[in-house]
C-alpha cells in the first residue's frame, strides 16, 4: 500500500467511527427519553396533584439524557474533522 492508500483507507475508517458513535449513542437516548416519558406519564396518572413536580424532574431528566446524544455528536465531529 504506497500512501494514498492509507490515507483513504484511514479517512474511510474515520467515517465508519463517526457513523458508529452517533448511532449508537442517539439510540441510546431515545430509549431513555421514551422510558423517562413513560414513567412520567405514569406518575402523573398515579398522582395528577404532583404532576408540577413530576414534569420538572422529567425536563432535569430529559436534559441530562440529551447532553449524552450531544456529545456522541461532538465526538463524531471531531473524529471527521481531525482526519478528514
Amino acid at each position: 500500500m504506497d500512501g494514498i492508500e492509507v490515507l483513504a483507507t484511514v479517512k474511510a475508517a474515520a467515517c465508519i467511527a463517526a457513523a458508529i458513535a452517533i448511532s449508537v449513542g442517539c439510540v441510546g437516548a431515545a430509549l431513555g427519553q421514551g422510558m423517562i416519558g413513560k414513567q412520567a406519564c405514569d406518575s402523573i396518572g398515579k398522582y395528577p396533584d404532583s404532576s408540577g413536580k413530576i414534569q420538572t424532574a422529567m425536563m432535569m431528566s430529559l436534559a441530562a439524557v440529551e447532553s449524552c446524544a450531544v456529545y456522541c455528536l461532538l465526538i463524531a465531529l471531531i473524529v471527521l474533522f481531525k482526519v478528514l
